[in-house]
C-alpha cells in the first residue's frame, strides 16, 4: 500500500510538469481514496473531546458511542488510539517542576532576619571580626537548609497523587480484551471492571452487574455506591452520578464495563491535581512575626549607627571612626542566635509531639497551632471511625434496644430500653429473631477489626456477635440468593435448617417500604399475627424518626415464601463518632477554637453526628455544597463563621470554605483523610491528615499527621503550640534585654570618653552566655499547664509586642544601671582601667545575665508557680555558666586570658545581691499585674447582677 502510494505521487508530479492529463489506473485511484479516508479519519479523531461527568451521565449508549467515535462491542483501533493520544496525552498526572532546586534554596534567603544576619556577617568581615562572620554564616546555613528540606518534602504531595492512578487495567481494543497499563488509556477506550479493580480513569458505565464502588476517599461517603448503566435525567452533585465511576476509586462488588470519558488532568482526580498545583501554602504567623522582628531590628541597627555618628559629630570626633564603632555595636545588638533557638525550640516541640503519636512535617506549623481559632474537619474517618455500626433496634412488637461498641470487633452489648437489661442469644425472642435474620441474609466476612464486603452487612454481623449469635449463619444451608439491586432495594436468601427437618425459610433485608410489601404477618414474641395498616403506619413513623437522626434504616423479615413473610423489625446503622471526639470538641470550644464539619454526606447524617459530638452546643446551622458554590466570596466570608456543618461538599467547595474563613480573619486547621481533602489540606494554615485511614495524597499535602487517627491529639498539639510561642518570646526577651544593656554599656563608655568596661575576651564570654546554654534552655521550658485554656493568639500579635518591649527595656535599664554603678564605684580617680575594675564589672554583668534568664522563664507567672526545678536543662546551663565564671575569676591560666583577678567573698555577695534586683523587680511587676487582673475579674458590673 505504501509503495503504491509513493509511486502514485511520483507519477502525479511527473504529469503535472507537462500539463498533460491522463486517466489514473485503478490501483492509483484506490490510493487516492484511501489517502482521503485517512485524512478524514485523522480529522475525526481530532474532533473527539473528553466529556465531563455531568454531560456523559445524560447520554444513552448509542449517543455515547457516536460522540466518542467508538464501537462499544469491539473498542478502538490502534490507529484511533495513536491519534487520540496526540491530542489528550498519556493517562497520568505529571507534576510541573518549573523552578530548579537551587532557585528554591536561594528563595530561603529572602527572609528579612536572614538578610540582616548576612549583612552583619559582611560587616564583621570588613572590620576583621572573622570568627563572628563564620559563626553567623554557619547559623544562617543551618536555618536555611532546614527550611528548604521541609519545603521540598511538602511539595511531594503532587508526586504522591500520581500513585493513585492504578498501573494496569483490562481494555477492549480491536475486538480483543487486553491487559494494558492504565497510562495507555485514551477517551473512548472500553474498560472492563471486576472486584478489587481500582478505576483507571473517569468512566461512563454501559454494562453493570451488581456493581458497588467504594468512593469514600473521593466523596467522603462511608457506604459503597451502587452503580447503574441507565442514563440520568440531570447532572447533580458528583456523588449522585450513579452511572459514572471516577479514577482512583475501588470496585468492591460485582462487574461492569464502560467508556473512558476523561483521562489524566481531564479526570476529576486531575481537577484536584490542578487545584493542588495552583495552591500555595500560606505563611505561618510565626514566619510573619519573625519577618516583622527582622525589620524592627534593622531599623534599630540603623538608629544606633545614626545616633553614634550624631554624638561623635557634636563632640567633634572623626565621622569614619564613629561610623565604624556604630556599625560594630549594631552588629553586636543583632541576636544571631535567634533563628537557631527558634528552630531548636520547634524541633524539640516536634519530638515531644512524636511521643504523643503526632508527626509534624513543617516546623513553623507547631507555633501556628497557638493562633488556630477554627478547625474544619472531614466527617468520615476523622470525626467518625469509618466503621458502620448498629446503634438502635426496633422490633415488630415495639421493643426498643440500644447497641454499644463501635466497629467490627464485636465488642459491646445490646441493652433493652428502658430497663437497660443486657440481651444475649434469644433471651428476647423478638430481638433474637431480628438479629438472626440480619446475620443469615448476609455476604460479608469479618476479619481482624475489618470487613470484607459491604460495611452495612459487616455491622449486622458485629451486632450478632454482641448478642452471641455470630454463628447463626452456620445453622442454615443456603440454597438460593436474590441479590440486592438499586431498583428492588432488597436482598433475600432461601435457606434450610441443618438440624431440623423443616421447610425452607426466606430471610430478607432492605428498605422498609420494599420489604413490607412482601410481608403478610408480623412477629410478637415469637408468634406471627396478621399485618394491619395501623401497625404498618406505626413502623413507618419509627423508620422516619430513625432516619431523621442520621441512621441508615434496614427492615428485616423472614418466612416460608416471598409475599408471605413475617416482619421482624428495624435496624438503625451509622458511622458513629470516634471515642474522645465529643470531649475534644468541648475542650477546644471552651478555649476559643470553633470546630466545623465539612462532609460529602447528607444533611441528616451530618446533623446527627454534629449534634452528637456537641458542635455549637447542639445549635447547628448547616450549609450545602451547592449554596457554597453559588455564594459570592464576600457574602460567604460574612456568614461562614456562623455555619457549623457543611454537607454534600466537593473538593472545590472545601477550598472555597477554607478561603472564606481565612478572608474573615480566621487561622484555619483542616483535618481529613481522603483525596477529596487534599487541596483543602494544602491551602489551610494547618493541614492535618489521618495516619491509618488517610490516603498518601492527604498525608503528603498535610503539615501534620495524626498517627492513630486520634482527633483528641489535636488538643495536645494546640497546647504544645501555645507553649512554644511563649518560649520563643521568653528567649527574645532575654537576648534583647542582654544585648541592649551590653550595647548601652559600651556605647555610653565610648561617648563619655571612659575606658572600656569590658575587654575583648570578656565581651566574647558575655556573647557565649547570651547566645549559649542559658539562652537555649529557655526554648525548652515545659509547656504551661494552663496554656490550652488561653484563647488563640491573634495573628496580628508580633513577637516584639508592646508589653514585651516594656519588659525588655525595664530589664535592660536595671542591668545597665547596676553594671554602670559597679563600674563607677570601682574605677580609680585617674579613670584608668584596672584588672579589679573590669573583673567586678564583668562579673556583675554575667550575674545580672543569669538572674535575668531566671526572670525570663515566664512572662506572667511567678517562679513559685512554674516551679524552680521544673526546667532541668535551665538549671544545668545556669550552674555551668556560674562555674565557668568562677573559673575565669580564680583559675590562673584563665585569669591571664581574660585579664581578671581574685574577688573576695564579700565582693561576690555584693554582686549577687545587686544582680538579683533584675529578678526581684520582674517578679514584683508580675505580682502587681496579677493583682490588677484579679481585681478587674472580681468586679461585678450592675448589668451583670
Amino acid at each position: 500500500m505504501g509503495d503504491r502510494r509513493v509511486g502514485f505521487l511520483h507519477k502525479l508530479a511527473f504529469l503535472g510538469r507537462g500539463h498533460q492529463y491522463k486517466a489514473l489506473e485503478r490501483d492509483e485511484a484506490e490510493t487516492l481514496i484511501d489517502g482521503q479516508w485517512d485524512l478524514k479519519a485523522i480529522e475525526g479523531e481530532k474532533a473527539v473531546v473528553a466529556l465531563s461527568p455531568r454531560e456523559a451521565c445524560k447520554c444513552h449508549r448509542q449517543d455515547l458511542a457516536t460522540v466518542l467515535h467508538v464501537d462499544l462491542d469491539s473498542g478502538l483501533s490502534e490507529f484511533a488510539v495513536t491519534q487520540r493520544r496526540k491530542i489528550h496525552g498519556w493517562n497520568e498526572l505529571v507534576a510541573d517542576h518549573t523552578e530548579p532546586m537551587w532557585m528554591k534554596y536561594l528563595d530561603q534567603f529572602k527572609n528579612p532576619l536572614i538578610l540582616l544576619l548576612l549583612g552583619s556577617a559582611m560587616v564583621s568581615v570588613l572590620t576583621g571580626e572573622y570568627e563572628d562572620a563564620v559563626s553567623i554564616a554557619v547559623a544562617v546555613l543551618i536555618v536555611v537548609t532546614v527550611a528548604f528540606v521541609q519545603e521540598y518534602r511538602s511539595e511531594r504531595s503532587l508526586e504522591e497523587l500520581t500513585k493513585l492512578v492504578p498501573p494496569e487495567c483490562h481494555c477492549l481494543r480491536e475486538g480483543e480484551l487486553r491487559h494494558l497499563l492504565a497510562r495507555d488509556l485514551v477517551p473512548g477506550d472500553i474498560v472492563v471492571l471486576s472486584v478489587g479493580d481500582r478505576i483507571p480513569a473517569d468512566i461512563r458505565l454501559t454494562e453493570v452487574t451488581d456493581l458497588l464502588v467504594d468512593e469514600s476517599s473521593f466523596t467522603g461517603e462511608a457506604e459503597p455506591c451502587s452503580k447503574t448503566d441507565s442514563p440520568l435525567a440531570g447532572g447533580g452533585d458528583l456523588s449522585t452520578l450513579s452511572n459514572i465511576v471516577f479514577m482512583g476509586t475501588l470496585v468492591q462488588c460485582g462487574r461492569g464495563q464502560g467508556v473512558v470519558i476523561g483521562t489524566g488532568e481531564n479526570s476529576q482526580f486531575g481537577e484536584v491535581f490542578k487545584m493542588m498545583q495552583a495552591e500555595e501554602t500560606p505563611k505561618t504567623p510565626l514566619q510573619k512575626s519573625m519577618d516583622e522582628l527582622g525589620k524592627h531590628l534593622t531599623l534599630f541597627s540603623f538608629g544606633i549607627i545614626g545616633l553614634i555618628m550624631l554624638v561623635g559629630w557634636v563632640q567633634g570626633k572623626p565621622l569614619l571612626s564613629m561610623f565604624t564603632i556604630g556599625v560594630s555595636l549594631a552588629v553586636a545588638a543583632i541576636p544571631e542566635g535567634l533563628p537557631i533557638v527558634v528552630m531548636v525550640t520547634l524541633v524539640l516541640g516536634v519530638l515531644r509531639m512524636a511521643k504523643k503519636r503526632v508527626i509534624v512535617k513543617k516546623l513553623p506549623v507547631m507555633e501556628t497551632l497557638a493562633c488556630c481559632n477554627v478547625i474544619c474537619s472531614d466527617k468520615t474517618g476523622t470525626l467518625t471511625a469509618n466503621e458502620m455500626t448498629v446503634t438502635e433496634l426496633v422490633t415488630s412488637d415495639g421493643l426498643h434496644a440500644e447497641v454499644s461498641g463501635v466497629g467490627y470487633s464485636g465488642t459491646g452489648s445490646v441493652c433493652l430500653l428502658p430497663s437497660r437489661e443486657v440481651l444475649k442469644g434469644f433471651s428476647s425472642i423478638s430481638v433474637g429473631k431480628l438479629v438472626e435474620a440480619g446475620c443469615v441474609a448476609n455476604n460479608a466476612v469479618l476479619g481482624k477489626n475489618a470487613v470484607m464486603g459491604q460495611p452495612t452487612e459487616g455491622a449486622l454481623l458485629a451486632l450478632a456477635m454482641k448478642m452471641g449469635l455470630g454463628d447463626s449463619k452456620d445453622s442454615y444451608i443456603r440454597k438460593k440468593e436474590i441479590p440486592f439491586s438499586s431498583e428492588q432495594k432488597w436482598m433475600a436468601v432461601r435457606c434450610s435448617p441443618k438440624t431440623e427437618d423443616q421447610e425452607d425459610i426466606y430471610f430478607m433485608k432492605g428498605a422498609f417500604e420494599e420489604v413490607i410489601r412482601h410481608c403478610s404477618m408480623y412477629n410478637t414474641s415469637g408468634l406471627a399475627l396478621p399485618l394491619t395498616p395501623q401497625q404498618e403506619a406505626l413502623w413507618l413513623q419509627e423508620e422516619k424518626r430513625m432516619g431523621s437522626h442520621g441512621l441508615r434504616v434496614l427492615a428485616l423479615a423472614s418466612g416460608p415464601e416471598l409475599g408471605m413473610l413475617t416482619f421482624l423489625g428495624l435496624v438503625g446503622i451509622i458511622d458513629p463518632p470516634r471515642e474522645g471526639v465529643r470531649e475534644a470538641v468541648r475542650v477546644l470550644s471552651e478555649s476559643g477554637v470553633s470546630v466545623k464539619m465539612i462532609t460529602g454526606d447528607s444533611l441528616e447524617t451530618a446533623s446527627a453526628i454534629g449534634k452528637d459530638i456537641g458542635l455549637c452546643n447542639g445549635r447547628l446551622r448547616a450549609m450545602s455544597g451547592e449554596e457554597v458554590e453559588s455564594a459570592e466570596p464576600a457574602a460567604l466570608a460574612d456568614c461562614v463563621m456562623q455555619v457549623s456543618v457543611f454537607f454534600r461538599t466537593s473538593p472545590k467547595h472545601k477550598l472555597k470554605i477554607i478561603k472564606a474563613l481565612q478572608e474573615s480573619g480566621a487561622v484555619v486547621a483542616m483535618t481529613g483523610d481522603g483525596v477529596n481533602d487534599a487541596v483543602a489540606l494544602k491551602s489551610a494554615d494547618i493541614g492535618i491528615a489521618m495516619g491509618q485511614t488517610g490516603t498518601d495524597v492527604s498525608k503528603e499535602a498535610a503539615a501534620m499527621i495524626l498517627v492513630d487517627d486520634d482527633f483528641t491529639a489535636i488538643m495536645s498539639a494546640v497546647e504544645e503550640g501555645k507553649g512554644l510561642f511563649h518560649n520563643i518570646k521568653n528567649f527574645v526577651r532575654f537576648q534583647l534585654s542582654t544585648s541592649i544593656s551590653a550595647l548601652g554599656l559600651i556605647a555610653l563608655s565610648t561617648v563619655c570618653d571612659l575606658p572600656s568596661p569590658l575587654n575583648a575576651m570578656q565581651v566574647l564570654w558575655v556573647n557565649i552566655i547570651m547566645d549559649g546554654p542559658p539562652a537555649q534552655s529557655l526554648g525548652v521550658e515545659p509547656v504551661d499547664r494552663d496554656a490550652l485554656r488561653q484563647p488563640p493568639r491573634s495573628v496580628g500579635d508580633t513577637i516584639l509586642s508592646r508589653a514585651l518591649t516594656l519588659r525588655v527595656l525595664t530589664s535592660a535599664a536595671i542591668i545597665l544601671s547596676g553594671t554602670l554603678f559597679v563600674f563607677w564605684k570601682e574605677i580609680p580617680e585617674d579613670r584608668a582601667s584596672t584588672p579589679r575594675t573590669t573583673t567586678m564589672t564583668f562579673t556583675c554583668f554575667v550575674f545580672f545575665d543569669l538572674f535575668n534568664a531566671l526572670a525570663c522563664r515566664s512572662q506572667n507567672k511567678l517562679i513559685t508557680e512554674i516551679g524552680f526545678l521544673r526546667n532541668h536543662m535551665f538549671l544545668y546551663s545556669v550552674l555551668g555558666s556560674l562555674l565557668g565564671q568562677l573559673a575565669v575569676i580564680y583559675v590562673p591560666p584563665l585569669q591571664r586570658v581574660f585579664q581578671t583577678e581574685d574577688l573576695g567573698a564579700l565582693d561576690l555577695l555584693f554582686l549577687t545581691g545587686l544582680a538579683s534586683s533584675v529578678f526581684i523587680v520582674s517578679e514584683l511587676l508580675k505580682l502587681c499585674e496579677k493583682c490588677r487582673s484579679g481585681a478587674r475579674n472580681g468586679q461585678v458590673h450592675p448589668e451583670d447582677v
